[in-house]
């Protein structure tokens, strides 16, 4: 079939859709999307994220196979795949869910592993309650290895930890790309040290982590209470400070206040520059609503962002609610402005959250990832029963509040430092795992509805 005759059988296709569905779902899941070929009885259909996909093939692929036989009176299978809509292709009153630029720029993995090329210094807010520990790592940056060694950076989740120190490995290896950097989570840095015991190659673990001339480790509050890893990191220690290798770390707390830590490595991480980072103040949630805005390609006023940053208090929530604002805007068709913006968040205040209950959490979840209540509260550590459970922490704390406390006992009666893991991986991981952000925003559509 040609494009034009391609184009008029999927727009009669959504006309049959855009009865069966909300308007709502509807611009935001249909209406960005495009009939791509139609071979063999074999529609392939595109949309604009992997999030999009997930959500049609879960919710609606009956009612996208049942319309487009109506219309071809033929029985067809489809696809659905994640790929950037040209506006172009799509109808003139059609808008977009994200330009084709919002799709690419996010989340994009670069030159080092674990390490994004967005996470930069100049793509850093900077205030007073960032600036100490801003300054200290540029210093770093510089000059790796003779000044504060180690950098201990530290504060609560959600305050620019994982960018700052992401910044520093990015600006030491476009410096020079030959340094050896190693990026790694407290947890990464445990399993290596577990599987290399495990067998018996602890040489090549010892040279991988002794020979870098930068290491990070991020949440390195995790390795407490695992004597073997502590032990390992405490030699890695001293091996790179004698070698002039700079290590930088980040915790959720200063080195004295992290229990069933060593003395001995207590101390190594005090023994350079600690610094911490404040949770940020009106004006500098307004200065990250509007570098957040710049990064994915929309123009928005400083009023929009007051208000933005007026609603959330939390650097992560800043994206999240940035982007109902855009996507309300957008599949509305209304200018950006600071009523709209209202509007948009308004779901997000107290007493809407006070509406929600766990359960609803907990079976939002379990449907989309298709599994059962009792897998999700039961103690299986598959993979994927490990993954949705760790969501399903990380919603409860952030969509409604709850304690550690509170999550562990709705949870099957999980030990509150496990919750505590849990949502502190997840928030680190959504931060890095484009898929991974996509699903937590999936699940939120199914919550909210």
């Amino acid at each position: 079939m040609t494009d034009e005759a391609l184009q008029t059988l999927w727009q009669a296709t959504l006309g049959d859709i855009q009865k069966e569905v909300s308007k709502g779902n509807f611009f935001t899941l249909f209406k960005p999307t495009l009939l791509l070929s139609l071979e063999d009885n074999i529609a392939t259909i595109a949309a604009p994220s992997a999030m999009i996909v997930n959500l049609l093939e879960k919710r609606y692929l009956p009612t996208i196979v049942q319309s487009l036989k109506n219309q071809t009176k033929q029985d067809v299978e489809v696809v659905l795949i994640a790929k950037t809509v040209s506006s172009h292709h799509l109808s003139p009153d059609a808008s977009p869910l994200f330009s084709e630029e919002a799709i690419q720029k996010p989340l994009q993995i670069g030159h080092l592993p674990r390490v994004r090329q967005d996470f930069t210094f100049e793509t850093l807010a900077v205030s007073d309650s960032n600036r100490l520990a801003f300054v200290s790592a540029q210093t770093v940056a510089k000059n790796p290895g003779s000044s504060y060694n180690p950098l201990f950076i530290y504060g609560p989740v959600g305050v620019g930890k994982t960018h700052l120190m992401q910044a520093i490995a990015n600006e030491v290896y476009h410096a020079d790309p030959n340094r050896k950097i190693v990026y790694i989570t407290s947890e990464e840095f445990t399993n290596e040290v577990v599987e290399a015991i495990r067998s018996n190659d602890t040489a090549r673990m010892k040279k991988r982590f002794r020979e870098a001339k930068l290491l990070i480790i991020d949440d390195v509050q995790f390795i407490a209470g695992k004597d073997r890893v502590q032990e390992e990191l405490f030699h890695t220690f001293n091996s790179l400070i004698d070698g002039g290798g700079q290590i930088v770390l980040s915790s959720d707390r200063p080195p004295s206040e992290i229990k069933k830590l060593e003395a001995r490595l207590s101390s190594r991480f005090g023994g350079g520059l600690t610094v911490d980072i404040e949770s940020p103040d009106f004006e500098m949630r307004t200065a990250i609503v509007l570098k957040k805005a710049e990064k994915f390609g929309y123009s928005i006023s400083i009023d929009i962002a007051k208000v933005i940053a007026s609603k959330e208090q939390d650097v992560r929530s800043l994206e999240g609610a940035l982007l109902r604002v855009v996507t309300q805007a957008s599949t509305k068709h209304q200018d950006l402005t600071e009523q709209l913006a209202e509007q948009a968040l308004k779901n997000n205040s107290d007493t809407q959250k006070a509406k929600l209950h766990p359960d609803d959490v907990i079976k939002s979840a379990c449907d989309y990832f298709s599994i059962k209540p009792t897998q999700l509260k039961g103690p299986k550590r598959d993979a994927s029963l490990v993954k949705a459970r760790q969501i399903t922490m990380f919603l409860l704390k952030h969509e409604l509040g709850m304690t550690y406390t509170e999550i562990g006992n709705v949870l099957g009666g999980r030990d509150h430092t496990t919750i505590m893991h849990g949502v502190e991986k997840m928030e680190v991981l959504s931060e890095e795992k484009s898929t991974l952000k996509e699903e937590i925003l999936g699940i939120t559509k199914f919550l909210r509805g």
